[in-house]
């Protein structure tokens, strides 16, 4: 889901003429990951060599337009720009040594104090803690609360939804304690990128896997493409780790001397049954298993239009054939065919006439909703125009016209399917160049969104765009 969000946006921001460099990638340097691999009995590079790949070949299969998919086990791409990244929050006197005991949960690669706990869990993952006693380096985080509660508060740093911002901000005035970012060698089992000047340390997973936002782009190797790229306009996360991005990576950046991301936005959880999904409930879909039986698109459309932007959503294979039987072949797919075949029939070369359906179509409200994240609602004002072009023909019953009236219906539907194919396109990049090339048009730029005086291309059937599922 996350993918399909960030790719919406990228996407969208590419037609409207930015250059968009989209950053993904695999969190690798953790203690869990080490565990993990001894279970299986392989080394931890191979089981992260592996698990890279499934979700790089997700990735690409799923649509994801990205521009750099960075491993943090990356020696060269990565592990210099932590090192500078540490050294400049070691020169702003932001780092110290001192011993330390508490609660750790592995699965969050993360302390928690008795009051973070629900029942003596981990609220996240429902384990345990255990208990951990050692010496590592501090991050004085308590140094930066009134700043941080400043930017938040004036949206310096915008936290979209609203609700998440005032989440932030009240975890930020109970009052922010110092954080741990080393770990001892003995515990990291030797795992991730070591302390510069103390081999004895490996830095934090969370310090680490954050400065890829950096490294991505260049900080430590290219300084020019850095300078380019940051800050981000956007990190779009999941609201189990807002927390490490609303908090301690903006602390972090002002310890450096960087600039802070321009804006978190914050999704929930697809759920089964309410419930997250689980190893241990064994209530976990495999993407790469969806993809064997769904297009990509279909995915894609349920993922959106299903799963509320910014709360958690309910997965379930049998709506997600309802979306593809009613919506997605019902509606789009009926539009499309019902009018290409319509004007192959006309026997018109060109189509012109009075505009009818422009006016039923709100392009600023779908460009604001998108602008805002409100990805649901922008799909939500595609699919109603959709349908009400379905109904415009049902009205005019153009079957039963001819000459200019005939034409002029034709206009209308042509135009609305190309600036459909347009605007669809970031949610539907496959089905959007399908629709396209049987109208005979191209998709360059949300300018083209708007009605023309006549439709002129050469229109070419092709095959259906959605197939029945059982």
């Amino acid at each position: 889901m996350e993918f399909v969000q960030t790719d919406v946006i990228a996407r969208y921001y590419r037609l409207k003429g930015y250059e968009v460099f989209l950053t993904t990638g695999a969190d690798e340097n953790s203690l869990k990951n080490v565990q993990a691999a001894e279970k299986l009995g392989i080394n931890t590079q191979n089981l992260c060599d592996i698990n890279a790949q499934y979700f790089k070949d997700f990735a690409e299969k799923i649509g994801l337009s990205f521009n750099a998919f960075l491993r943090t086990s990356s020696k060269e791409e990565h592990w210099p720009g932590i090192e500078k990244l540490w050294k400049l929050c070691e020169k702003s006197g932001d780092i110290y040594k001192k011993k330390y005991k508490g609660l750790y949960c592995i699965g969050c690669e993360a302390f928690y104090t008795e009051k973070d706990l629900e029942n003596g869990l981990c609220p996240e993952h429902k384990t345990k803690p255990e208990i951990v006693e050692e010496e590592n380096y501090f991050f004085r985080l308590s140094k930066y609360q009134d700043i941080l509660q400043k930017l938040i508060e004036n949206d310096k740093i915008r936290i979209i939804p609203e609700n998440r911002k005032h989440e932030v901000l009240s975890f930020i005035k109970q009052g922010l304690e110092d954080f741990s970012i080393s770990r001892s060698r003995k515990r990291a089992k030797g795992w991730g990128i070591p302390v510069p000047g103390d081999d004895s340390q490996i830095i934090y997973v969370w310090f680490d896997a954050l400065g890829t936002y950096l490294t991505a782009i260049g900080f430590g190797k290219n300084d020019k493409f850095f300078k380019k790229w940051w800050p981000a306009d956007v990190h779009v996360i999941g609201k189990g780790i807002v927390r490490f991005h609303a908090i301690y990576w903006p602390a972090i950046l002002l310890s450096a001397g960087l600039p802070l991301p321009k804006s978190i936005f914050i999704h929930g959880y697809v759920t089964v049954s309410g419930q997250k999904m689980s190893k241990t409930l064994g209530n976990i879909v495999e993407p790469l298993k969806l993809l064997e039986k769904y297009t990509a698109d279909e995915l894609r459309y349920y993922l959106i239009r299903e799963i509320p932007t910014f709360e958690d959503g309910d997965f379930s294979e049998n709506a997600l054939k309802n979306r593809i039987n009613k919506e997605l072949i019902g509606d789009l797919g009926n539009l499309i065919n019902r009018v290409i075949v319509l004007a192959e029939k006309s026997g018109f070369e060109k189509f012109s006439g009075k505009k009818e359906l422009d006016k039923k179509l709100n392009i600023k409200k779908i460009f604001n909703y998108i602008e805002n994240f409100e990805l649901q609602k922008a799909l939500n004002e595609i699919m109603d125009f959709v349908k009400y072009c379905n109904k415009y023909i049902n009205d005019k019953e153009p079957w039963k016209l001819k000459g200019k009236e005939l034409e002029n219906v034709l206009y209308n539907l042509l135009e609305a399917c190309r600036i459909i194919s347009i605007i669809i396109y970031p949610f539907l990049p496959f089905t959007a160049e399908k629709i396209a090339n049987q109208l005979g048009t191209k998709i360059t730029s949300l300018k083209d969104c708007k009605f023309r005086k006549e439709f002129k291309e050469k229109i070419k059937r092709g095959e259906y765009l959605f197939k029945k599922k059982e």
